[in-house]
């Protein structure tokens, strides 16, 4: 009985050897494949949150900085944080925080430039329809209607698309394109149901182009 137990560990163990012969040189790169992966997996997560604690840390520099009203130090972190973590969400918040900043501090250039950055690079789109609504109101106010008006060409998110909207008819207006003006501030009186403050300012100016948005539409006579 021993023999025969010994004979077949003995079969199995050259079918073990034969299998490792064969399949031992594959089975070992998957597992160098797998591990290395799995290593550079864990090594990019620690990358990534070391990076993230670290904008974290600039993007408070930059909030000081503009509770303070330090212009010097708002320029230099705002240039750390989009020199060092242009890719993290902190980067492009701070922009916004900064660009606000700046334009209440008379640098439009400045502020046009950091607008422009997030409307180019941020990776959240709700981000970049922020900023080009922020930067179309800056170029507007400055007198370049053109440029404002281009940036609104994009479709924005549901949320934006009322002011984007108002602001449309505010560049048209001040253009002198008054029937292009009315269909701007009649679809930002629609999407603004749900901001009736901001609905009765939008419905003001429609009133000063002869337009009542809450009238009933004309019905046409039946033959």
């Amino acid at each position: 009985m021993a023999k025969a137990l010994d004979l077949e560990e003995q079969e199995q163990l050259d079918q073990i050897k034969h299998f490792w012969k064969k399949y031992g040189n594959l089975i070992s790169w998957v597992l160098i494949v797998v591990l290395g992966a799995f290593a550079s997996w864990n090594g990019y997560q620690y990358w990534q949150r070391n990076q993230a604690a670290k904008a974290a840390v600039l993007f408070d520099e930059v909030e000081r900085s503009v509770t303070s009203g330090d212009l010097t130090r708002v320029q230099r972190s705002l240039a750390d944080m989009k020199d060092k973590f242009p890719g993290t969400l902190f980067a492009h918040q701070a922009s916004l925080i900064a660009a606000k900043f700046l334009s209440a501090n008379g640098k439009i250039v400045e502020a046009q430039a950091a607008l422009k950055w997030v409307a180019g690079a941020a990776p959240d789109p709700a981000y970049r329809d922020i900023a080009r609504l922020r930067l179309a109101s800056l170029l507007f106010d400055g007198g370049s209607f053109d440029d404002a008006l281009s940036q609104l060409v994009q479709p924005m998110g549901p949320s934006l698309i009322g002011l984007a909207s108002d602001l449309k008819g505010d560049i048209l207006t001040a253009k002198n394109q008054k029937s292009e003006a009315k269909l701007a501030y009649q679809n930002a009186w629609k999407e603004l149901a749900d901001n009736p403050d901001y609905r009765r300012l939008v419905e003001a100016k429609l009133n000063a182009l002869g337009i009542d948005p809450q009238a009933p539409l004309p019905t046409g006579n039946a033959k």
